[in-house]
């Protein structure tokens, strides 16, 4: 190893740019990385919309009867938000 191949130690304590980072590590994603990353997001989205706004109406009368400060309005809500979170992650995968 040559002297020239050691880097400084000055050079060792500079922490490295951000967007330098960032334009490295952009292009290691290959296009099909993307689609099942963002496919798998979108997939989720669409399960956890379907499958949890059909366990809230089967539970609607339980939910109702308890008397709970979070009626079926916020959760169906929750629900909703969570899988538009989800479909936005999806999207952002596909694209960026």
């Amino acid at each position: 190893m040559a002297k020239d191949d050691i880097p400084r130690l000055s050079h060792l304590n500079r922490p490295e740019k951000l967007e330098d980072l960032l334009k490295q590590d952009r292009d290691d994603d290959c296009l099909s990385c993307r689609i099942v990353g963002g496919g798998a997001f979108l997939g989720l989205a669409g399960y956890s919309y379907l499958s949890g706004q059909q366990q809230l109406q089967a539970q609607k009368a339980a939910i109702l009867a308890s008397k709970s400060r979070f009626g079926m309005r916020s959760r169906s809500a929750a629900i909703t938000g969570l899988s538009l979170g989800l479909a936005y992650l999806g999207l952002y995968r596909l694209f960026k």
